[in-house]
């Protein structure tokens, strides 16, 4: 049985009755597709594929089978490949066998997460690739659709990269807003300073910030928007005292040349944020026999 990846049993139940519900399905019956309900005779059976229509990186295949398991326990589901495996266009990733109508009710919504899920973990796969040698792990942010995070950093690590902070409450990360509010660098790392001993992480968009953190003693510094160049005075600076992540603008085209400035981390933002649904096609076969 494919793994739900993040969730519990509990919590894959209750995500995909929401799933359910948002197509107006009732989740202990199954029933509230007119469509389905009208058009396809109760004793219809079916056997259907998904393919994939594009190269791809598997994500959230225990998920996307979840949601037919939910709508009939007596369906034959076989999952041919596991999340984070790469698959090449054409190729099977699960097939699913027996009363029609409950894979017609839960085509739309397995697809949708499955594409998605995979799209991430596509992408991911791509700039991890792109930095393969250079030493620099890649990190994904919190730039997720709201409700989601856990799902779409469970992808991107299938695709190959480390998570950053889940949420608000796991690490100190004084950002550009912050130390505006704060009244400066200087100040919003007394305060922080004063009243935890948590990591701390600083955002810097230039080097006169970077020094003002590396003689304040933070964990790690967050080399906003700084071109190549300013990136290899950043490196130099810190001379390995502190681990240094480059952020903001980071293209598929530009991360290597990122990572070779000597950075430890590279976080990019569209790896969840901005990763097209992967083209994955459920193919169908009826009888009524």
């Amino acid at each position: 049985m494919a793994s739900s990846g993040p969730l519990s049993p509990a919590e894959t139940a209750a995500f995909v009755a929401t799933l359910l519900r948002e197509d107006g399905i009732d989740p202990a019956t199954g029933r509230g597709d007119v469509t389905t309900d009208l058009a396809v005779p109760a004793a219809a059976r079916a056997a259907a594929s998904a393919v994939a229509r594009e190269t791809m990186v598997v994500a959230g295949l225990g998920l996307a089978l979840a949601v037919f398991r939910a709508l009939d326990p007596t369906l034959e589901i076989a999952a041919r490949v596991r999340d984070g495996e790469r698959l090449a266009a054409g190729e099977t990733l699960f097939t699913v066998a027996g009363a029609a109508r409950p894979i017609l009710v839960g085509e739309r919504a397995a697809l949708n997460l499955l594409q998605h899920l995979s799209g991430i973990a596509t992408l991911t796969r791509a700039y991890a690739d792109a930095i393969e040698g250079t030493g620099a792990v890649l990190l994904d942010t919190r730039k997720t659709v709201p409700g989601l995070r856990r799902l779409a950093k469970y992808a991107s690590r299938c695709g190959g990269a480390h998570n950053h902070r889940q949420g608000l409450a796991d690490a100190i990360l004084i950002k550009d807003n912050h130390i505006a509010a704060a009244g400066g660098v200087q100040a919003a790392l007394d305060r922080v300073m004063a009243k935890t001993d948590l990591p701390i992480e600083l955002e810097c968009d230039n080097l006169d910030q970077v020094k003002t953190g590396l003689a304040s003693g933070v964990s790690r510094l967050l080399l906003d928007n700084m071109d190549i160049s300013t990136m290899r005075e950043a490196v130099s600076l810190a001379d390995g005292h502190v681990p240094l992540e480059a952020s903001g603008g980071v293209t598929l085209t530009k991360i290597r040349s990122i990572a070779e400035t000597g950075v430890d981390f590279v976080s990019v933002g569209r790896l969840t944020q901005s990763a097209h649904a992967i083209d994955i096609g459920l193919d169908f076969a009826c009888s009524r026999d």
